[in-house]
């Protein structure tokens, strides 16, 4: 929480001391200057340094094993899945224990993957920087889905140099600033409501949102473009949810036929399996989502296509493609532990499925609909509607649905 009075923030430091001990050292003497307590979690296997609060003996130690043990491994990828092991269950028992308000890292391939994957344990909120060589290229392994930040080191982690010296006080005084002012969240005072969703089904969505936040509800909004929906399902997995709306299946779609914005084979599984109160509505199913045009044409042939932007185009989906991805919705509702409802418009699933759009096919949501229900477990209600996805029609029965599945919840 924010400091008052003497109370200093505690800052988790992951730096190995083995090949980074002038850099692990500096960053720990300006983050105390800077009026941070430190707690340096040391995952070192070359050679133990001393000084840190959280030693290699240590870590070894909580994965089951000695230091010697992983150092006689003799291979870099075995001995970091042990120490990453160790290192998170220690790093989360320190949050638990010192109630941490900024964590740091600093790091090459090796470090970065070991600071990302104790990062993405750390609670949303929660201060995170990382400091690597890793910055200025492909970063979603060590951000995963939280909010960590990255800083490009600029020249390798091998000594302080000019430059060096300004990137790491820069971060140990970026991340002392957080750590000061750090609150964590206190339990809400609103049910929490989850949706998905993308630009071509915002106009739904901004009806739901804004009509259930006037109900007392906070609502989080997700753009279901690859990210996002994990994202959602791991809130929905981590927080105390009232109710999920899935209402954009566009990493779904794209999971199944191989287009860019695939959320994976567990996107849409964490509330279900939780019992959260789920909303399924086909949002985008009228779409892959391809590249570029001659991209999205080689690898779709005989479509209809929508370019969307030079490196975006909305492939159609047809009548095969659709009972798929009810076989895929019938699939998840089928393991979800609480209560959930299935909506279907019959005019269309996105705006580019519309009398304005470029890819209507007004024959397909009817019979869709009609193989969905015949799949679908026979505990859950479809329901259909005679407009258009972004109709306010449609948005009003997802809010009139959303509050009765609220409503019937058991509570515990």
């Amino acid at each position: 929480m924010a400091t008052t009075g003497n109370a200093r923030p505690k800052v988790l430091l992951v730096a190995t001391q083995d090949t980074k001990e002038e850099e692990a050292r500096f960053l720990r003497r300006h983050l105390e200057d800077y009026g941070c307590d430190v707690v340096h979690l040391d995952a070192s296997v070359r050679r133990t340094v001393g000084g840190a609060e959280i030693s290699p003996e240590q870590i070894a130690e909580a994965a089951g094993q000695t230091i010697e043990k992983v150092r006689a491994l003799g291979h870099e990828g075995k001995c970091l899945a042990v120490m990453i092991e160790g290192s998170v269950k220690l790093a989360l028992e320190a949050h638990h224990r010192e109630g941490l308000s900024g964590a740091l890292a600093l790091g090459g391939s090796m470090g970065t993957a070991l600071a990302g994957i104790i990062f993405q344990q750390l609670p949303y909120g929660l201060p995170k920087l990382i400091v690597s060589t890793m910055a200025s290229g492909f970063t979603t392994p060590y951000v995963g889905l939280k909010d960590i930040a990255m800083m490009n080191a600029v020249t390798d982690i091998s000594g302080i140099n000019s430059i060096s010296r300004e990137v790491y006080r820069n971060a140990a005084a970026a991340v002392a600033g957080m750590a000061a002012h750090y609150e964590p969240a206190a339990n809400p005072e609103k049910p929490l409501v989850l949706i998905g969703t993308l630009g071509t089904t915002e106009k739904c969505v901004r009806r739901v949102r804004e009509t259930l936040e006037a109900d007392g509800f906070e609502v989080m909004v997700f753009h279901t473009s690859g990210a996002g929906g994990p994202t959602m399902d791991s809130i929905a997995a981590d927080r105390d949810v009232a109710a999920v709306l899935d209402l954009s299946l566009t990493e779904m779609v794209d999971t199944l036929f191989g287009g860019l914005c695939a959320g994976g084979p567990d996107r849409g599984k964490a509330g279900l399996a939780k019992g959260v109160p789920t909303i399924i509505a086909p949002g985008n199913v009228d779409f892959i989502i391809g590249g570029p045009i001659e991209a999205a044409q080689q690898q779709f042939p005989g479509r209809r296509y929508h370019v969307h932007n030079p490196a975006l185009t909305a492939v159609r989906t047809n009548l095969d493609d659709l009972k798929k991805i009810a076989d895929h919705i019938a699939a998840l509702a089928g393991e979800a532990k609480g209560p959930v409802q299935v909506l279907v418009p019959l005019g269309g699933f996105s705006n580019h499925d519309s009398d304005q759009g470029h890819i209507h096919e007004p024959d397909l949501p009817a019979p869709f609909a009609d193989y969905l229900r015949s799949v679908l477990p026979a505990n859950i209600v479809l329901e259909t509607r005679a407009c258009h996805f972004n109709d306010a029609e449609f948005a009003d029965a997802i809010v009139a649905a959303t509050r009765a599945l609220v409503r019937e919840k058991p509570t515990t």
